[in-house]
């Protein structure tokens, strides 16, 4: 059950009733009426912008609309009172039986409450993560491996499908380094002093097993070989021991990937993709031979005019066309990222979403022109010439970046310093087993991803209404508790959803319980406007801010007896407030779910 969505249908009838009266004129478009929740719970339960974005269109004041809407809706059962508001808004106040249609609709569907058919099983790729396969994941991969998994989860319970992939990195330049470097572990293990590590190679200890199993598998038989010749065999071998390392690490935080997509399979057996995502942008009039202007601070001892393809990004808003194939006939860094979203047009995604950090914003405008040049979509930008948004609109698929930012780790009043070619980098492992995956999941979703988040290991552990993740998995277990104790006062008492939807829930009329419902019933239009926009720290948000509600109602009934769920004397009260209970416990588990958080039965 969506109220919004409901409420939403009752207000679309009225207005065609309204036409049919010719109150309204006919072939008005609806699409951007709107049921919300009032910004003032004081002027009722929903508010209805329909007067103020039907107006112009209408030829009509939207005071006068909102009249002869609010009369229109005054005839329905649900419906006590509908009343306009300063120029045009309409503030409704629904029956107490309808809000307890919500306590019943939630729990027949359980943790599925909120679920739904938002994205049509439209095909959607969530690309996160995607590092280096160079060692250990670090802390500060961690925020948008949490947030890209949420966001998987998201979008799969609004109904999409969804495949969650990591792009491996296996073709550049930082894996050739990875091979030098566990080369000169491999030494090492045969017995040579090598001494310190050369600067430019990685000098992590984690390298020291890998290099071990090179010379258990080899022996010495690769210390005369050019290195032409080792290279490869070496840089294969590290990526097969370290990928399952970054799969164990981000298991610790409950993420698993569907897809491992390895880029070096663009360019290898008999089809070459960056070839053919070259020769598509060939067919579209995109591609030409030419000279770039030398990028501002290039160094000119090191700057080489040279003749390559290029790829007309500027088409699509970008600052400069960007090289595909270099002078020697060899693909850019670019071509591959190109390639690579040709392939998953090619699989059959119609949304496609990258994760990046903050550290690669100035890449943004190459992909989605890229990706608009594809699917023949376009980039929308302002005036003067900046992104609007950082997504394609109107093709046949689309992109949209998210970035998610930096993060800071304090411990004991100093934060950690994070190095991955120093090897004193603190580890995503590290973080988790001090703190734990949910305290981790949670506070990385409790801000904006594009906010940058302070993590302190003394909020995330404290048990106090500071700490958002306690706070709301102390909801869930307080919930489970109340439940608990209701069995015990009354034998035979059964609070399994289906036993206390037979309540009598009109029992439930005090304020602050109608208030928890109402807060309950704005679940399933949280979840489909946080999939459309790809935000999952509204769903974290939310939970804490139902958490807060029903802490403070459960607080009233330390002063106000009559208010407290189990009543030694009222078995039928205490079942529909068991009921209640055991329905806001239900849109807490559900919530935590998505973020890939635990909902505790009970706190230590």
């Amino acid at each position: 059950m969506d109220v919004f969505a409901e409420v939403e249908a009752k207000v679309l009838d009225a207005l065609a009733g309204l036409q049919k009266k010719n109150v309204l004129p006919q072939g008005l478009d609806f699409a951007n009426v709107a049921v919300e929740q009032p910004r003032d719970p004081a002027h009722g339960d929903l508010a209805c912008n329909a007067a103020m974005v039907l107006a112009k269109a209408a030829g009509k004041k939207p005071r006068d609309i909102a009249d002869a809407l609010a009369a229109e809706l005054q005839a329905d059962a649900d419906v006590v009172s509908a009343e306009v508001a300063g120029p045009g808004f309409l503030n409704l106040r629904l029956r107490a039986d309808f809000w307890h249609g919500v306590v019943r609709a939630i729990l027949s569907r359980g943790t599925r409450y909120g679920a739904s058919d938002v994205g049509k099983r439209a095909r959607t790729n969530v690309e996160y993560v995607s590092a280096n396969p160079t060692g250990p994941m670090h802390v500060g991969h961690c925020r948008g491996a949490v947030f890209g998994d949420a966001l998987a989860n998201l979008l799969a319970f609004a109904g999409y499908d969804v495949t969650r992939e990591y792009y491996i990195n296996d073709a550049g330049g930082q894996v050739d380094v990875l091979a030098r470097s566990v080369f000169l572990r491999y030494r090492e293990a045969l017995g040579e002093a090598i001494g310190e590590i050369p600067e430019g190679l990685y000098p992590g200890d984690y390298l020291k097993p890998v290099g071990e199993a090179l010379a258990k598998e080899h022996g010495p038989s690769l210390i005369n070989v050019p290195e032409e010749r080792w290279l490869p065999l070496v840089r294969t071998f590290a990526i097969d021991r370290i990928m399952p390392m970054i799969k164990n690490d981000l298991a610790a935080l409950n993420i698993k990937h569907d897809v491992f997509f390895s880029e070096a399979s663009l360019t290898k057996g008999e089809a070459d993709k960056v070839s053919a995502a070259i020769a598509d942008l060939r067919a579209r009039g995109l591609i030409y031979e030419g000279r770039l202007e030398k990028p501002k601070g290039h160094d000119d001892e090191e700057w080489e005019d040279r003749e390559q393809t290029l790829f007309r990004s500027t088409e699509y808003g970008d600052e400069a066309d960007r090289a595909l194939m270099k002078a020697d006939g060899s693909y850019t860094y670019f071509a591959g990222d190109v390639a690579y979203h040709y392939d998953k047009l090619n699989r059959g995604y119609r949304h496609m979403i990258n994760v990046f950090g903050a550290d690669h914003i100035g890449y943004i405008p190459r992909m989605l022109a890229t990706v608009a040049a594809l699917t023949g979509g376009t980039v929308e930008r302002d005036a003067k010439g900046k992104l609007k948004h950082w997504h394609t609109t109107g093709g046949s698929a689309d992109l949209d970046i998210k970035v998610v930012n930096l993060v800071k780790l304090y411990k004991n009043g100093e934060p950690y310093k994070m190095s991955k070619r120093a090897g004193t980098f603190v580890t995503l492992r590290d973080v988790v087993d001090e703190v734990g995956s949910d305290a981790v999941r949670f506070m990385m979703l409790y801000r904006k991803e594009l906010e940058q988040l302070d993590f302190d290991f003394a909020k995330v552990t404290e048990q106090s209404k500071d700490n958002p993740v306690f706070y709301v998995q102390y909801a869930h277990a307080r919930a489970a508790s109340v439940l608990r104790n209701a069995r015990e006062a009354f034998s035979g008492l059964d609070t399994t959803p289906g036993s206390v939807a037979g309540a009598d829930l009109a029992l439930l009329t005090d304020p602050g319980e109608l208030d928890l419902i109402r807060r309950c019933a704005h679940y399933p239009s949280l979840i489909a406007g946080a999939a459309r926009a790809h935000e999952p720290h509204r769903v974290a948000f939310y939970l804490y801010d139902l958490a807060s509600a029903f802490h403070s109602h459960w607080t009233r009934g330390n002063d106000l007896p009559q208010l407290r769920v189990i009543q030694q004397d009222d078995r039928a009260l205490t079942a529909a407030r068991c009921a209640l209970v055991a329905s806001l416990q239900l849109v807490l588990s559900s919530g935590l779910a998505v973020l890939g958080v635990g909902a505790p039965e009970a706190m230590r």
